[in-house]
């Protein structure tokens, strides 16, 4: 990119934070960064495309760790042009792979993490991922999970089946879903990959690289599917053991799933300030102001695969206020 069109989208920027009134702050959503791309994960963004982004973000904005940003947006001293990056879950590829590319672009990241899944086993949608990939061509009938008749073969059909799945059992109870992914594993032939999720040590190595660790439950619940003191214990229980890990209690939290109103509610967000969190962010698409609930921060999920458009979607969502759709 020429220094030319560098200098102009900067202006752009500056003009763009000035002009639209109460200062807003975009909170970007990731959840994995691959090492190459994966047909049946058309969505996630790889490497290459990770490090367009971050250097987008390097050049133009100004990263800060989300509790820092959330404590500046409702002081009223946050700076224009500031965002947060954030990732959910736990995939061990935020340690092996986006590290790197944030250390390489001088950027800090807040990573929620799901504290159950550390250093053994595979999130449900993981299960359901990996056993996809590995079943032979051919019918799928899981009509005892109430899922309509698919069928494997291409890429395409794959993702699809996959997509299919996981809608069809996401919202069931937490035992239940684990028996549906335990049943699908079954039938596949060898066994699915294990090292899904990162390790204790590697979440301390986050911490100590600078990165923010923030909490999402123990075992990822659904918390709209479990009781109030399933949902307290899984909240509580998270923090603690990330706090034991990296020595500074997370103060931001991840709602698993995140839609507000289907995932969780109002009684789910006063567990987490009652737990000792300052903030919390959604899966809803839209950037905050200072008005927003900070327990109901949305965020925004980066698509665009150009250093222009990334520029342009960020400017465009920027635009919206909390729950806006673009």
């Amino acid at each position: 990119m020429s220094l030319l069109t560098h200098g102009l989208l900067r202006t752009t920027a500056n003009l763009a934070y000035a002009a639209r009134g109460p200062v807003r702050l975009p909170v970007l959503m990731y959840h994995r960064v691959l090492d190459r791309s994966d047909p049946l994960q058309p969505g996630v963004p790889d490497a290459a495309l990770a490090d367009l982004q971050f250097k987008l973000l390097s050049d133009l904005f100004r990263v800060v760790p989300m509790e820092t940003a959330i404590d500046e947006l409702h002081n009223g001293r946050l700076k224009p042009r500031t965002l947060c990056i954030t990732f959910d879950d736990g995939y061990r590829d935020n340690h092996d792979v986006a590290l790197p590319l944030l250390r390489r672009h001088g950027l800090t990241a807040t990573f929620f993490v799901a504290s159950g899944f550390l250093g053994q086993g595979r999130m449900f949608n993981d299960t359901v991922l990996e056993a996809v990939r590995r079943l032979p061509d051919g019918p799928l009938d899981l009509a005892d999970w109430g899922i309509e008749p698919l069928q494997l073969g291409d890429a395409a059909s794959r993702v699809r089946a996959i997509s299919v799945i996981t809608r069809g059992i996401k919202h069931n109870e937490p035992h239940k879903r684990q028996a549906a992914t335990e049943a699908l594993a079954a039938l596949v032939a060898c066994p699915l990959p294990e090292d899904v999720m990162m390790t204790p040590e590697q979440v301390t190595t986050l911490s100590r690289e600078g990165m923010s660790i923030g909490g999402h439950t123990v075992n990822h619940p659904i918390l709209s599917t479990v009781d109030d003191a399933t949902a307290r214990r899984e909240i509580v229980e998270n923090r603690a053991a990330l706090t034991a890990l990296t020595g500074t209690a997370p103060m931001t939290f991840a709602y698993p799933n995140g839609k507000p109103g289907a995932d969780y509610g109002p009684r789910h967000a006063a567990i987490v300030r009652e737990a000792g969190y300052s903030s919390a962010v959604s899966t809803s698409y839209g950037v905050g102001d200072r008005d927003t609930d900070r327990y109901e921060y949305p965020r925004v999920a980066l698509s665009k695969t150009t250093y222009t458009k990334v520029f342009l979607q960020l400017m465009r969502a920027s635009s919206y206020v909390r729950h806006g759709q673009c």
